[in-house]
């Protein structure tokens, strides 16, 4: 049964994708405990705080196939103990008195958050690649529409032309930026912990510190400085970073929303054969990819908001702070999966109607030229009172029904000073574009340049100095 539309079958894609939720699920949840488990034994006995027969046993009945999940599931009822009912069922199986010896010295939260960083770190993998492609389709699209014009608009409004490679070189580095956040908080996960009820290592003796390292090298986990038991701000900072990747997807989707709209008709999403936008409106083509973006960042956003909530913790442990991660990190972290497929799937297959651009900008009548104009005149006249002239001469359109550029050619106050073919070029997009090529280009050598820096990050095996 689903509850989650996460693990919908019929709406799961909307809502996830399978290599997050691989991760995430509770039979991989519950095994990635096991091998905690198991490697925490192994451990103890490189340091000799456990015969090496009695870890290659708890290493045995860790791995069996047969393991009864639903005594596990009674036995945590029974206790209300988050691992009781599986050590249970693991000293079941163990042949000796190996089981006696499962999870010595350590508390359920060692082991739970030594599987949470792990988990992190394949989806940090995820989301960093996933981004990087992402940054790659933009650079074509920016490069492709550098000099492409377009309305460029402020406060909904039509304001001075811009072009569309422009618009997407902002949204390259807002990525960028992402990117660069990401590998920054890659510093701050990743990091095992084995600090036992509060933290002192106490059960361990003089072998803790070495224990410590063996058990997070095993892990392919970074030793922390000090136990990170009631200190959430690092998974906390990458649950804010996802909800502010997420957000910029929402950005993007909202900006193709609007500028898809028929009477618009500047981008478009890429359509599916088969694809219906209403059973109701047969013509309809809706920008279904754009608003689900914008459900999945309101999602993420209130998740993070309530992660915040676990950096408040009583004393040396607080389950009511740790617990909360539980309920939030994995469905965030498959959600954010959605984000990611769903914004590639925008940004590769977006259709730009390079005529509607065209065809916008000639249908506010020269308007978009006002500044130029007023600059222009300005070189005469000063400018607030060549800016007086013009938003009188914009205003006088408006009110006569006449274009922009009518009312500026038959004004005598502007032919005093600027000839017909001056005019002629101050209405010309094109030559109003100011540095949007420029800019794009600049944005193109900056990712040529951060992308080498990106390399060390693309391996697993990625160095982490917490």
């Amino acid at each position: 049964m689903s509850v989650h539309l996460i693990d919908s079958r019929f709406f799961g894609q909307a809502w996830g994708c399978d290599e997050l939720r691989a991760i995430f699920d509770e039979d991989a949840r519950t095994r990635g405990w096991l091998e905690v488990l198991a490697s925490l034994a192994e451990a103890q006995a490189d340091v000799g705080l456990l015969p090496a027969a009695t870890a290659q046993e708890i290493r045995r009945v860790c791995e069996l196939e047969d393991l009864d999940f639903r005594r596990m599931q009674a036995g945590y009822e029974a206790t209300q103990h988050s691992l009781l009912g599986i050590l249970r069922e693991l000293e079941g199986h163990c042949r000796g008195d190996a089981g006696e010896w499962i999870c010595f010295g350590a508390t359920v939260q060692d082991i739970t958050d030594s599987w949470l960083s792990g988990a992190l770190l394949q989806t940090w993998q995820f989301v960093f690649r996933s981004l990087r492609r992402i940054e790659d389709t933009l650079l074509e699209l920016a490069l492709e529409h550098r000099q492409t014009p377009m309305l460029g608009r402020t406060h909904g409004q039509p304001g001075s032309p811009i072009s569309f490679g422009f618009k997407v070189s902002v949204w390259i580095r807002e990525i960028r930026r992402h990117l660069e956040r990401l590998k920054d908080v890659r510093k701050r996960i990743g990091q095992g912990q084995l600090a036992g009820g509060v933290g002192s290592m106490a059960a361990f003796g003089e072998q803790a510190f070495e224990l410590q390292e063996v058990f997070c090298a095993r892990l392919g986990l970074a030793v922390p400085h000090v136990p990170w038991l009631t200190a959430r701000d690092g998974i906390t900072e990458m649950m804010q970073v996802m909800a502010m990747i997420a957000s910029t997807f929402d950005k993007i989707g909202h900006e193709v929303y609007l500028l898809q709209r028929p009477e618009v008709g500047e981008l478009r999403e890429g359509e599916a054969a088969g694809t219906v936008g209403s059973i109701t409106m047969p013509h309809k083509r809706n920008p279904e990819i754009a608003e689900q973006l914008g459900t999945l960042a309101r999602m993420l956003r209130h998740n993070a908001g309530c992660l915040l909530e676990s950096l408040v913790h009583d004393h040396e442990r607080d389950g009511r702070s740790w617990k909360t991660e539980w309920g939030v990190i994995p469905p965030s972290c498959i959600l954010m999966g959605a984000v990611l497929r769903l914004g590639e799937e925008l940004c590769r297959h977006l259709e730009v109607d390079v005529d509607a651009m065209a065809r916008n900008l000639q249908a506010t009548g020269g308007a978009t030229s006002a500044e130029a104009v007023m600059l222009a005149l300005a070189d005469t006249l000063g400018r607030a009172s060549a800016h007086g002239l013009v938003y009188e001469l914009s205003r006088q359109a408006e009110l006569r029904g006449e274009t922009f550029r009518q009312a500026v050619e038959q004004e005598p106050r502007v032919r005093n000073h600027l000839s017909a073919a001056e005019i002629d070029q101050l209405f010309d997009p094109l030559l109003y574009l100011g540095q949007c090529a420029a800019w794009v280009d600049r944005v193109a050598r900056l990712a040529e340049a951060d992308r080498k820096t990106d390399l060390p990050y693309l391996s697993p095996a990625t160095p982490v100095t917490p």
